[in-house]
């Protein structure tokens, strides 16, 4: 029943200045009633496929993939991203709007009732995470280090000891059934991934993936920049199209659900 209702939106092209704030966080609202983590993958990538430009991600950023990147967040109860892209991408802690974490809880669509913002969760099997990266250091809220019970004690010592919580979700690998399992158990069900391609495609690959929100940026990079996602092995997930929002420069905001 969650599925259906959440597939009942606008699947036409809309202009994105047509929309006001609260139209624009309904129409990427999390399902209202949920007993199980909602996972939800938010991705940019150039015309020609490029999940990077210059190695990062910021260089294909536009001002509407910015106002939508901060709006999945401020709905998203966490944020899961692998330890590659927190060190490329030099993560520290979300920043979020308190009133708007607070009136999205209490519409029932996401946030957090005393407007909190949403913890990082980084996944790393080795607990190879600096205890002074931003992370750690520059955060509202302790970062979740999720890993396994054989990566290096000491390692995780010293992240504890920096105020992350870290958290074993396996024996030598976190495995996406392990990984929504820690989650779930601390009540965080609506959850965002902001990658990388491998942690994506992990995911991908076992069918947890509910929806994917993907800007296209109206670039062509060429290179040979990585994709949204990589797996070991080639797989189908049919995906439906929610939405399709179109800003004045260009740039094209999906949201495609998982049938």
């Amino acid at each position: 029943m969650v599925r259906s209702d959440f597939m009942q939106r606008s699947q036409n092209a809309i202009q994105l200045t047509a929309l006001g704030p609260d139209d624009l966080a309904q129409m990427y609202a999390f399902p209202a009633a949920l007993d199980a983590p909602w996972v939800r993958a938010n991705f940019v990538s150039s015309i020609d496929g490029a999940a990077t430009s210059g190695n990062l991600t910021e260089g294909l950023g536009t001002p509407a993939d910015r106002t939508v990147f901060m709006l999945l967040r401020e709905l998203a109860e966490v944020i899961v991203v692998g330890a590659g892209t927190a060190r490329a991408e030099n993560y520290g802690g979300a920043r979020t709007d308190p009133a708007r974490r607070r009136a999205f809880h209490e519409r029932g669509i996401g946030g957090h009732p005393d407007g909190a913002p949403p913890p990082i969760a980084v996944v790393t099997a080795s607990a190879a995470i600096d205890p002074g990266a931003r992370l750690l250091t520059d955060t509202q809220v302790p970062p979740l280090i999720i890993t396994t019970t054989t990566a290096p004690a000491d390692r995780k010592q010293r992240l504890a000891d920096a105020g992350a919580e870290v958290i074993e979700a396996g024996g030598i690998a976190v495995t996406p059934s392990g990984l929504l399992r820690v989650l779930a158990e601390r009540g965080l069900l609506r959850v965002l991934t902001e990658g990388g391609p491998h942690l994506f495609g992990e995911l991908l690959e076992a069918d947890v993936v509910d929806e994917l929100c993907l800007t296209t940026a109206p670039l062509l990079v060429g290179g040979a920049a990585r994709r949204i996602s990589l797996s070991a092995h080639e797989f189908r997930v049919r995906m439906t199209r929610a939405h399709v929002l179109l800003d004045d420069d260009g740039t094209m905001l999906t949201r495609w659900a998982r049938r």
